[in-house]
């Protein structure tokens, strides 16, 4: 016997299109995007703090290179 407060399944397809449909909607008139300058302003931003980073990395590693050599030569 069935359920009368039961909601009825919809095939999975309907579901999927409904789904996308919602999700370019959402892109389309919802989401606010960036403009050119705007992102390229971000990027440079990005690019800046990788190169920072990647210097603090380096000479981080070049610091243990050194305290490892140090090290090995106590021991050798």
């Amino acid at each position: 016997m069935a359920n009368p407060n039961a909601i009825e399944k919809k095939n999975v397809f309907v579901r999927l299109s409904s789904y996308l449909g919602e999700c370019y909607n959402e892109l389309r008139y919802k989401v606010s995007w960036p403009t050119a300058k705007e992102l390229s302003n971000s990027a440079v931003i990005v690019l800046i703090a990788s190169l920072i980073m990647s210097a603090f990395v380096f000479l981080v590693d070049q610091g243990f290179e050194v305290i490892i050599k140090q090290i090995y030569k106590l021991i050798i």
